[in-house]
């Protein structure tokens, strides 16, 4: 005899469902003057970090002067990192009214390393808030929200340690726009690995974006990873040292700014895939700390060193990452705040 089952839909479970109703907000939801009111002495910085940014930074930097430190005093710091920019991006970002620092400068007594993760750990470590704010450089139509809507629940709730920002990302083709074509990344990479191993972790919109907050005594104590698996980095260890429940996010309207193509945006997945790995192995769910090969190999037609049959020129990339180590962890900081 044979039995016919109905076929339940799947929902999200119980927790993920009571965090993102929980610890969801608007941008909309706080005013800059509110705000201020609720500093009650707490120290707000932002961060941005910049590479060949001239076109944008200093949009970026003005808007945040005017409006959330000339006419209401919410933030008090606004840092630029200058990551090895062959433009006028530190000049412009200035002239704007930013402190500037460089990612090289910070790091001197250091090893090298790449990638935005080592601009953002710079950041943190030459800044002086109580409370950070990190944003991209290359923002177009940029507005306070994304700053005053991420300090939102670090300045009204105690219980809050960080807060991830999350949008509409318009993808311009063309043929046309895509309302939200702009995550590829995301839902191509960091969504099934979140899903699969930190399901904890599936009501963050956006695990990749570029702008969130969080207290320096949160931030201090987990190390930076060097490529674009800063952002999955942060998140998947943040949630290991405070909880789920002290993470936020909080919807900050529309974001524009400058797309990659598709090869560039291989190679960021792979590092994305890199940095998952050895946050997989700390868990005890695989064996090596790293990966069999962290050598990604791409194809791109035509070229000057294409290869017969292919029509083809063969791209290797070392995907590999490095880590920054918390802040807290080291004896002497590696900057001396105020050398400008």
């Amino acid at each position: 005899m044979r039995h016919s089952h109905a076929t339940e839909t799947p929902t999200a479970s119980p927790i993920v469902e009571a965090w993102t109703a929980y610890r969801t907000g608007n941008a909309a939801d706080w005013t800059p003057a509110q705000l201020v009111r609720a500093k009650r002495g707490t120290r707000v910085s932002v961060v941005i970090p910049a590479r060949d940014e001239e076109a944008t930074i200093g949009a970026i930097v003005g808007t945040i002067c005017r409006e959330l430190t000339g006419r209401v005093p919410l933030v008090d710091e606004i840092l630029v990192v200058d990551s090895r920019s062959g433009d006028a991006t530190a000049a412009v970002a200035r002239a704007a009214g930013a402190r500037v620092v460089g990612q090289d400068e910070v790091t001197r007594r250091l090893p090298r390393m790449e990638g935005k993760g080592d601009a953002l750990w710079a950041g943190l470590a030459a800044s002086t808030g109580d409370v950070v704010a990190f944003v991209d450089g290359d923002l177009r139509d940029f507005s306070a929200r994304f700053v005053s809507g991420l300090l939102g629940p670090l300045l009204t709730d105690p219980s809050v340690e960080f807060v991830k920002g999350f949008y509409h990302r318009p993808l311009v083709r063309s043929s046309g726009v895509e309302t939200d074509g702009g995550g590829r990344v995301t839902e191509l990479g960091a969504r099934p690995l979140i899903n699969l191993f930190w399901p904890e972790l599936s009501g963050v919109v956006q695990p990749l974006a570029g702008e969130y907050a969080g207290r320096r005594a949160a931030l201090e104590r987990i190390p930076f990873v060097s490529g674009y698996g800063v952002e999955i980095a942060m998140l998947i260890d943040l949630l290991d040292l405070v909880g789920l429940d002290a993470l936020a996010q909080v919807d900050l309207g529309e974001r524009f700014h400058r797309h990659q193509g598709t090869e560039a945006l291989g190679r960021m997945s792979a590092q994305i895939m890199v940095t998952a790995w050895s946050r997989l192995h700390r868990r005890g769910l695989v064996a090596e700390p790293m990966p069999p090969s962290t050598l990604m190999t791409q194809f791109r037609r035509g070229g000057d060193g294409h290869l017969p049959h292919l029509d083809r020129e063969i791209v290797v990339s070392d995907v590999g990452v490095q880590e920054r180590p918390p802040l807290a962890s080291l004896a002497r900081r590696p900057y001396a705040v105020g050398v400008a």
